[in-house]
């Protein structure tokens, strides 16, 4: 019988795993727009690849190339390097490494198929994903802004991502998702086509395709932050360059954020004192992602409402009976309307 190419162990049972296992691990992400025949064949190709070396993580693969999030063991890295330049269009990929890594944040392995890498609703033929901007380096990044006043800065993340932490002075449109962002910033900035454009975002994949749409929509002078926040922030402290991002860098992992300036510029959702730690609801079957303080997280138990903190004050073998047969959805709380919405 073949290996399953997939895990068999629950979550729960999973992650008691990987907190009691020592071992020291780094976080890192990476992307590629490429053309991909047979996304199905290559992802279990690269599942039996990143397995054989402990490699946990959340990796998507399309027809338009591969989004990948890992925690690799660090007696690994150079091995994980290598088994990735066995793939010839991720040769000498650039690795983004984590800078607030506590290591513990994936607990599994999960490679799927998607029909995009980045969802962006775009079904133009006539679009080029290919067309991007031009790449900035931190370096040139900040000297760009320093030195041009026209510039417009803007970030291509969700709502709930800028609201803890951004460059000075961005444009943040206040959205839940990229496909509807793309066109929403083609329309806020339609009178400045001729003005400089720059998009960030965490590790630079979605300013990538975001890039190539502008350019599309017939924005002239477009450019990206090359390796997003995270590489931007990794330069800055390696090379003692000025950091104008302020606040935490939110990540998809189980960190939901790390910090890259002292700065906390969010609030708490319950109270309203100054936090930026996001959390998911404890009553499982909400899994709100809400910011919470500590002194909340204790008296509200981690939940978002006392009618969950009721919840999950119930036994677990009643907890999981409410969730039988409930889809759940993703939830996010509305920064600026303050109810809850559904994504």
């Amino acid at each position: 019988m073949s290996k399953p190419l997939h895990n068999r162990i629950n979550r729960q049972e999973l992650k008691a795993l990987a907190l009691a296992n020592p071992e020291p691990r780094a976080t890192v992400s990476f992307y590629r727009y490429t053309r991909i025949a047979d996304p199905a064949a290559f992802r279990n190709q690269l599942y039996l690849a990143l397995e054989q070396l402990g490699i946990l993580g959340r990796i998507y693969v399309a027809s338009e190339g591969i989004n990948a999030q890992a925690s690799v063991p660090t007696r690994n890295r150079d091995a994980f390097r290598d088994a990735l330049n066995e793939i010839s269009f991720l040769k000498d990929i650039r690795l983004n490494w984590a800078v607030d890594d506590h290591s513990k944040s994936f607990y599994k392995l999960d490679v799927r198929v998607r029909e995009k890498i980045v969802a962006d609703g775009i079904d133009d033929p006539l679009f080029d994903s290919t067309n991007i901007g031009k790449h900035l380096t931190a370096e040139a990044f900040n000297a760009l802004l320093d030195t041009d006043p026209s510039v417009k800065l803007v970030d291509m993340r969700n709502h709930y991502e800028s609201e803890v932490g951004h460059f000075k002075n961005a444009i943040l449109p206040d959205v839940d998702t990229f496909r509807e962002q793309l066109p929403l910033v083609a329309e806020m900035l339609a009178e400045q086509k001729n003005a400089p454009v720059i998009m960030y975002c965490t590790g630079g994949i979605r300013c990538e395709k975001a890039s190539a749409y502008m350019k599309y929509k017939g924005y002239k002078d477009v450019y990206q932050l090359e390796g997003g926040i995270i590489e931007y922030a990794r330069r800055c402290k390696e090379r003692g360059l000025p950091n104008k991002f302020i606040g935490k860098n939110f990540v998809f992992d189980d960190r939901l954020g790390e910090r890259i300036s002292d700065d906390i510029i969010a609030n708490c959702h319950q109270c309203g004192k100054p936090a930026d730690t996001h959390t998911n609801c404890a009553n499982l079957t909400c899994h709100l992602l809400f910011i919470q303080c500590a002194a909340c997280a204790e008296t509200m138990s981690g939940c978002c409402t006392p009618a969950c903190q009721t919840i999950v004050q119930l036994p677990p073998e009643t907890q999981a009976a409410f969730r039988q047969g409930i889809k759940i959805e993703r939830q996010v709380f509305k920064r600026r309307k303050g109810i809850l919405e559904k994504i």
